[in-house]
């Protein structure tokens, strides 16, 4: 048990609920978790949010224009070279696929900006703002908050705390501004809210978030399933065998009709307004 929050006399007995070092303890993990199930909910309500379409995607990706430069870097520190180090080629092979992967941040951002114009012009009385929502941070993330800010619209980061990846990026307004300790209510909130989900190409938490989500919808836990989009069949389609999921049994042939995938901004916006509009927009 962890000493009491040093306080003064005239304080003492301190309230538990102003005792730091009890809220930060173990034992107190449930209360933590509580406000960051609450805390968010009345900011939502407050800026009067109640609908988000979520785009998530790897954190490392980056403009185009960065990758173009940061391949020229590496090219020119090694194009004299023999023989270079397996540190060098390392890094010629990452510089190599920064530039591939990097289209799909200045896709992200085009389609965040397009389906921001859309919601922003929907008529008054629809009473319905599809906010963009990404997980605050760098990469696709970032471009998703960049294009909804181009668009100027608002739009959600809701941040986790990470050692290597600290605070949100600055195209998110201050009050939709999150950080969040624990991945599961963070996850919450991303599928609560959503209306439509974009997958771009990712790692560990781009798969874990969609076949999270997927999972949810397949069970039926998620009542009003949202249009998943996965963005870049070339990814998808070398990264995730869904066909042998299907030949192995171990999901129906009608659960790859719970996404679509797509190669264009023109595709993703088409189909993410067509189903919003005939479900909530009719």
């Amino acid at each position: 048990m962890t000493a009491p929050t040093q306080c003064s006399r005239d304080e003492w007995p301190i309230k538990a609920y102003k005792d730091l070092n009890f809220l930060n303890s173990d034992a107190a993990r449930n209360i933590r978790v509580l406000c960051e199930m609450t805390e968010p909910g009345l900011r939502f309500a407050e800026e009067k949010i109640k609908d988000t379409i979520v785009l998530f995607g790897s954190a490392r990706i980056v403009p185009v224009h960065v990758a173009d430069a940061q391949l020229k870097t590496v090219q020119a520190s090694i194009c004299d070279l023999e023989h270079p180090t397996a540190d060098e080629q390392r890094s010629l092979q990452k510089a190599l696929s920064t530039v591939k992967a990097a289209p799909y941040y200045d896709m992200a951002a085009e389609l965040a900006e397009e389906l921001t114009k859309w919601s922003m012009n929907l008529p008054k009385e629809d009473m319905r703002r599809f906010i963009i929502c990404s997980g605050g941070g760098p990469g696709i993330m970032e471009a998703a908050n960049r294009g909804a800010h181009n668009a100027g619209g608002k739009s959600i980061g809701l941040g986790i705390s990470l050692p290597f990846e600290q605070g949100v990026n600055e195209y998110i307004p201050d009050k939709l501004k999150f950080e969040f300790h624990y991945f599961f209510v963070r996850k919450y909130w991303f599928v609560l809210m959503a209306k439509a989900l974009v997958a771009f190409p990712g790692g560990f938490g781009t798969m874990d978030e969609l076949f999270e989500t997927l999972t949810l919808v397949q069970t039926g836990k998620v009542t009003d399933a949202p249009p998943i989009i996965l963005f870049g069949s070339e990814f998808w389609n070398s990264v995730v065998n869904f066909d042998a999921l299907v030949e192995w049994g171990t999901i129906s042939p009608e659960d790859l009709q719970l996404f679509t995938i797509v190669d264009t901004v023109e595709q993703a916006r088409d189909a993410i307004i067509e189903q919003l509009s005939a479900r909530f927009l009719s």
